[in-house]
């Protein structure tokens, strides 16, 4: 099979020259397009995930020698989760190669974070199934990079810290409630009030639920501790 120009230029952006170019095919091939005679990437997706995952364990491992489990965890889920996986997507514009059916490309499919997440877990299996562990490796830490030597920062949970703040004083946990939803569905904007005892209720935006919760804890946190 002879690649595309876009799916070769992904392939430079990615660091890897497949073998069997199928596999980058069926992993950039949404569910919408599968067919009897074309494979969507699904299952590697689910492969992809976990490959994943080990290579993020390690590499937290090794940048914090010192780190405890309690420590590692978080900074782990913050490397594997979705969102970070369809930034990098956005970074190696995995989106403009996405196969997809007409009601996902209608609907703005190339943007959607989650089919961008799981394209890049899907890409990583293809690599894994194509040249093994070490070139799938080699390629997630070249693509995470930065990611894993600032992820100690990255991965400090607002929305805990929030709570195990109110917790210490004898409050109740803070409570995040939608006030406000906008734009299209296949870009929602969603905005969230935290309400704590004795604070002032805060407010952020964001595109995700879980997102303008992280965010609005973070800001209401950092009014806390600014007086």
């Amino acid at each position: 099979m002879k690649l595309s120009a876009e799916l070769k230029a992904l392939e430079a952006r990615l660091g890897h020259e497949f073998s069997d170019p199928g596999l980058l095919v069926r992993a950039v091939t949404h569910s919408s397009m599968s067919s009897a005679t074309r494979d969507d990437n699904q299952r590697l997706e689910f492969l992809g995930d976990r490959v994943l995952g080990l290579v993020m364990a390690q590499a937290v491992l090794d940048h914090d020698r010192a780190a405890t489990e309690g420590q590692l965890a978080p900074r782990f889920n913050a490397l594997v989760r979705k969102e970070t996986c369809a930034d990098v997507a956005r970074q190696v514009d995995i989106g403009a190669v996405l196969k997809l059916g007409r009601s996902e490309m209608v609907s703005g499919g190339r943007r959607k974070q989650a089919l961008l997440g799981d394209a890049m877990e899907a890409v990583i299996a293809a690599v894994y199934l194509d040249a093994g562990f070490d070139a799938a490796k080699a390629m997630i830490l070249r693509l995470w990079g930065e990611r894993v030597r600032r992820v100690e920062a990255d991965a400090r949970d607002a929305k805990t810290a929030l709570q195990e703040w109110a917790q210490a004083r004898g409050l109740q946990p803070p409570r995040y409630v939608e006030v406000a939803r906008s734009g299209p569905d296949h870009a929602p904007q969603f905005t969230i009030e935290a309400q704590l005892d004795g604070q002032t209720p805060t407010q952020a935006t964001a595109g995700s639920k879980r997102q303008a919760e992280q965010a609005v804890a973070k800001a209401l946190l950092a009014r806390i501790e600014n007086g």
